[in-house]
């Protein structure tokens, strides 16, 4: 059966983070919806590139994605921390054993969402006070169990071969950094 994940992008989200995650998964062969918060309008990223959705996010939908992924940007980041939906869906990803994952100050989204009592984590180095649970690292990406972050632009490709390697295999994200002369 074919890995369904759902990438999160709103207004101020920081658009190589989406972009190169969407990439790189749909390289991989694993089905990417790109859900737009607010709407599936044309989202206005970080540094002004809009990016159209495949559709809008949409919590009743969520239980057929295998994993949820929260890119950063400031602006998107706080959007997706009012939304008490993107919140609980959180929640119910972990507690139903499928992976989330975060890069840059999307993990903020998860503290608040109540995910990272206990976990090793990273953030971009920014954010970094601003966590008051957890253990937060300076390491371009780390997992702990089902969940999965990273720093920021510069570690999106780490992060997204991360996750190919957590969804699909070792082998797969192996082979894909090769394909795309990947040097990490």
């Amino acid at each position: 059966m074919k890995t369904n994940v759902c990438v999160l992008i709103a207004d101020g989200t920081e658009e190589m983070e989406a972009v190169i995650v969407v990439d790189v998964l749909r390289r991989a062969g694993i089905s990417v919806f790109l859900a737009g918060v607010g709407g599936d309008r044309l989202v206005t990223t970080s540094r002004g590139v809009r990016i159209a959705p495949d559709g809008e996010w949409d919590p009743a939908e969520a239980s057929r994605f295998d994993a949820l992924i929260i890119p950063g940007g400031a602006g998107g980041t706080q959007i997706l921390l009012q939304d008490d939906s993107v919140k609980e869906s959180i929640r119910e990803f972990l507690a139903a054993g499928k992976m989330v994952a975060a890069i840059c100050a999307g993990p903020l989204v998860l503290q608040a969402a109540g995910v990272l009592e206990g976990k090793t984590f990273t953030s971009h180095p920014a954010c970094r006070t601003d966590f008051n649970v957890g253990t937060r690292v300076d390491q371009p990406v780390v997992r702990d169990g089902q969940i999965l972050t990273s720093q920021a632009p510069g570690t999106a490709f780490a992060f997204a071969l991360a996750l190919v390697e957590a969804l699909d295999s070792p082998a797969a994200a192996k082979r894909l950094a090769d394909d795309m002369l990947f040097a990490g």
